[in-house]
């Protein structure tokens, strides 16, 4: 991947330059039409570590419009290795939607389980089952949520000369989030917005911490560094209204910045509201672009019209 390509785009307004503030988006959008976003930096070495370890390919989990499916499917094919998904919903197929389809296209097995089969992707001993079932290939976390994908996401932030006050992101599986938290200094603030309804941020990012092997002190001290805002989910993961819809074509018109509705947009609108307060005046501000906007056509297909004109 030619990492080049996230730029550093300043969004230029006279309200913020009265107000001293400072904002830019680190384009990891740009990266790959693809594999864009965190979905590479969450990638990189869960790849690496399959190729090390001799694997044929990756066993990855997702939802029906999963951007990390489709994002492992396009990294394995571009590495030469196969690439296994298992879909949440028995009642779907690779023809159900664009998302599905490409994935199958490029070259991924399907496999669609029921929903109580789904909800032990995480456990041990599923894991266990799975790997006397696929013992060629590498298993991955739904999302990438491990501790290379972490790793990965902590490298963008060594590809940024500006300290910034502080950091935006929408948050899924709290991997950016930690990866982005282990690699600030202590002065400078992580602000996540989940994109799901009723999500425990602190207990999801303690939990992956702490599968690394950190000790709860360093975790506590890092966690003292993130500020969750919890309250645009816009109904829950997935979900989107008129206003947040509207808000994301306005600032495309405005900066001609593709957001999309299940994560980006809502960070970005957290954002544009935290900024309404001076707390922010005088600050240096960064908000991580995170891709997502492979998911546009279904979500085009869902309102029935074009997000963007």
């Amino acid at each position: 991947m030619d990492l080049k390509r996230s730029i550093l785009q300043e969004i230029n307004s006279e309200s913020f330059e009265k107000r001293g503030i400072s904002l830019y988006i680190k384009r990891d959008d740009l990266i790959d039409p693809e594999i864009s976003g965190n979905k590479w930096r969450k990638l990189k070495y869960n790849i690496a570590l399959c190729e090390s370890k001799m694997k044929d390919g990756i066993l990855t989990f997702g939802g029906a419009y999963s951007n990390h499916l489709v994002a492992t499917a396009a990294a394995c094919k571009n590495a030469n290795l196969g690439s296994v998904g298992f879909v949440r919903g028995d009642e779907l197929n690779a023809e159900s939607n664009a998302t599905l389809k490409r994935c199958a296209e490029l070259g991924m097995e399907l496999n669609f389980i029921p929903r109580e089969e789904y909800a032990m992707r995480n456990d041990k001993e599923y894991h266990e089952t799975l790997g006397a079932d696929y013992p060629s290939l590498q298993l991955v976390p739904e999302g990438g949520a491990n501790y290379y994908g972490m790793i990965g996401c902590q490298e963008m932030l060594s590809e940024i000369d500006i300290e910034f006050d502080h950091i935006f992101l929408a948050q899924g599986t709290t991997t950016t989030s930690c990866g982005i938290v282990f690699g600030v200094g202590a002065n400078q603030k992580v602000h996540a917005v989940p994109v799901l309804k009723g999500f425990s941020s602190m207990e999801e990012m303690k939990a992956l911490f702490s599968k690394t092997g950190i000790d709860q002190e360093t975790i506590s001290d890092l966690l003292e560094r993130i500020v969750i805002h919890p309250d645009s989910h816009f109904g829950g993961y997935a979900k989107y209204t008129p206003e947040l819809i509207e808000f994301i074509r306005d600032f495309y018109q405005q900066h001609e910045v593709k957001l999309d509705p299940i994560y980006t947009g809502k960070a970005m609108f957290e954002l544009m509201k935290q900024l309404e307060s001076s707390e922010f005046d005088n600050s240096k501000i960064l908000f991580i672009h995170t891709g997502g906007l492979q998911g546009i056509p279904g979500v085009e297909k869902k309102m029935g019209e074009k997000l963007f004109q």
